[in-house]
């Protein structure tokens, strides 16, 4: 074995039965919600009641998402899939963000694109008119207009002609993919990165880019009435790219779930497999203090 193996090996994390003794030393989670909370389709009951006996511990929970929708129509997709809403106390999610950075930049004509019926409560919110690409002075992406026939690449024409005008990107849900009961599908910000390895400018309303940590750290002092150091948050999530890394970005620490779009590259049958873990957290990939197929408590 070389010298350097060690070091290699040193931000795999160790798989973990129970998340309880980890958790009693934070006093804030920030919980990722597909793939962690709930598979698409239903709740994870072991992860609900895992940050519902946090909260009865007195921690907070603010769910931090990349749905490109208010947090009410999160709350409601919550519901919708039986997630108790004693396991959290606020919601941050990109699609609020998307808004507040379309107010900010006070655009008045926005070409949209996205399903507008699943993501209709982010386009109703919009001030700003929904035109052409030709009328537009920004695109804002909530995800393909179909993302069960489509592919990122069908976009590339549009995305041509966008570069050519310089329009600025708003991407409302920075995701690649998402696992909707075992299955992906690519997201806005898949897209959004085609968009800027052609050189066009976005802005990424999410996870892990900090304006994301910042306002749900906002949150949580305003619940708890007090500051809160960041080495007494926790983020619990299920994607490197995002939740992980946008830890480390914060300087926050983190639990890595598996469950979640990393399935595929880490379980073994029904169990976590600690050779795919040790590959997927290679040199480069941001840390974890413990693994999990599952939250439990």
């Amino acid at each position: 074995m070389s010298a350097s193996s060690p070091r290699l090996e040193a931000n795999v994390p160790s798989i973990l039965a129970h998340a309880g003794p980890i958790l009693t030393r934070y006093d804030v989670i920030f919980c990722d919600v597909w793939g962690v909370v709930h598979n698409g389709q239903t709740a994870f009951e072991g992860a609900c009641r895992a940050l519902e006996k946090f909260r009865d511990g007195g921690g907070t929970v603010i769910f931090v998402t990349n749905a490109p929708v208010p947090k009410r129509r999160v709350a409601d997709m919550l519901a919708a899939r039986k997630v108790p809403a004693k396991a959290w106390d606020d919601i941050v999610s990109s699609g609020d963000l998307a808004l507040d950075h379309v107010t900010a930049r006070g655009f008045q004509a926005l070409h949209c694109i996205g399903p507008q019926d699943r993501d209709q409560a982010l386009f109703s919110a919009l001030r700003a008119r929904s035109v052409p690409l030709a009328e537009a002075e920004a695109i804002i992406c909530t995800g393909l207009n179909d993302d069960r026939n489509e592919t990122p690449d069908d976009y590339r024409p549009l995305l041509e002609d966008a570069l050519e005008k310089r329009l600025p990107f708003v991407c409302a849900n920075p995701d690649l993919v998402v696992d909707v009961g075992g299955t992906l599908y690519y997201c806005a910000g898949a897209i959004a990165d085609l968009y800027v390895h052609m050189g066009g400018e976005v802005f990424w309303a999410g996870k892990p880019y900090l304006n994301t940590y910042e306002t749900a750290h906002q949150k949580a002092e305003a619940l708890r009435n007090a500051n809160v150091e960041r080495n007494k948050v926790l983020v619990i999530g299920d994607a490197l790219r995002t939740d992980l890394k946008g830890a480390q970005n914060y300087g926050c620490d983190a639990l890595f779930i598996a469950s979640g779009i990393h399935r595929h590259e880490t379980v073994d049958g029904l169990d976590l497999s600690a050779t795919k873990l040790s590959d997927l957290f290679g040199p480069g990939a941001p840390p974890a203090l413990g693994a999990m197929l599952e939250l439990a408590w």
